[in-house]
């Protein structure tokens, strides 16, 4: 029987998220007859609990979970994980060094200025305004689910984004704002192919923007797969995706975010996501749906992939 530990919860903003994405994933490896051990991440006490397992499916997500830390302490360890290395969950983390990459491969990025908390008193707001108009995005530059950010009509509400941010880290940015559709690209990883699964269209129910209670509450969003997109359009979403999970060095899964602007133009990269949620509204776990795999499939087959990778 397969030892595996479930690792969720944490200390990050996104803490109730990853508890909901552990014990789905928890339950959905014991109905797959694994042996689980789940663990809730709040301190470092949890290392002498992981003795004896096989492998560690992380369901974290933000800080602490998603960036690298806990990766490099299983490296450490030599406990293989489900998911991406140190470096790959580091740079997808961190949105401002994402996008240079991005960028550099030819990938469209949103115009963004970035901002460090020391430079925050020097900030000229008519520039601001002069570069970007309004609305205009204001988002901390290592958070996820929407944590921190606001989209700014007009000057007047620029300072009070910016300190809110600012409330979450200590480097923002501060981004054109994109009216159009947002689309996301499940990305799965074997040991011979990577693949982009049915891109999955985001209708906000909640709220007119795709934000955290669209994305988590019940009925909060609508997930339309498969996206209604011209085949022109979705070629280039699933090439994107592939080569910014290549780019960045992402292993087995990955989630990579996209708008399709109002205007016609090309689509944007909006971020990639490493540990894609698992919760029961989850966008992941529909696209696994969308080729056949119900939700215990997809837990365990990617358990497997790792497995294999091992081998």
């Amino acid at each position: 029987m397969l030892n595996v530990a479930v690792i969720y919860g944490g200390k990050s903003k996104e803490r109730e998220v990853s508890l909901r994405s552990g014990k789905g994933v928890a339950n959905a490896l014991k109905a797959k007859g694994c042996n689980v051990k789940e663990i809730d991440f709040t301190s470092m006490d949890f290392i002498s609990s992981l003795q004896g397992v096989d492998l560690v499916y992380l369901a974290l997500h933000g800080r602490f979970g998603e960036d690298g830390r806990i990766q490099g302490l299983l490296d450490i360890l030599e406990i293989p994980y489900v998911g991406s290395g140190v470096l790959a969950s580091a740079l997808a983390m961190d949105k401002a060094k994402a996008k240079r990459i991005f960028d550099y491969v030819g990938i469209r990025v949103a115009k963004d200025l970035f901002v460090q908390i020391e430079d925050k008193e020097r900030l000229n707001f008519d520039a601001i305004e002069e570069d970007f108009g309004f609305p205009l995005v204001v988002k901390p530059n290592q958070e996820g689910s929407t944590i921190g950010l606001s989209i700014v009509k007009n000057k007047s509400e620029l300072k009070e984004a910016i300190n809110h941010a600012f409330t979450f880290d200590k480097q923002i940015l501060i981004e054109e704002f994109i009216s159009g559709t947002e689309v996301t690209v499940a990305v799965l990883e074997t040991a011979s192919e990577i693949q982009a699964l049915p891109i999955i269209e985001i209708i906000p129910n909640k709220n007119q923007y795709y934000d955290y209670e669209s994305k988590y509450a019940p009925g909060g969003s609508d997930h339309i797969i498969p996206a209604r997109i011209n085949k022109e359009t979705e070629g280039l979403l699933k090439k994107w995706a592939i080569e910014a999970h290549r780019q960045l060095g992402c292993e087995t899964l990955s989630r990579v975010d996209f708008i399709i602007p109002s205007d016609g133009s090309l689509p944007v990269i909006l971020e990639v996501n490493t540990l894609p949620g698992m919760t029961e509204t989850s966008l992941y776990p529909d696209a696994a749906k969308a080729i056949g795999l119900s939700y215990e499939d997809i837990v365990y087959k990617l358990v497997e992939i790792t497995l294999d990778k091992q081998k």
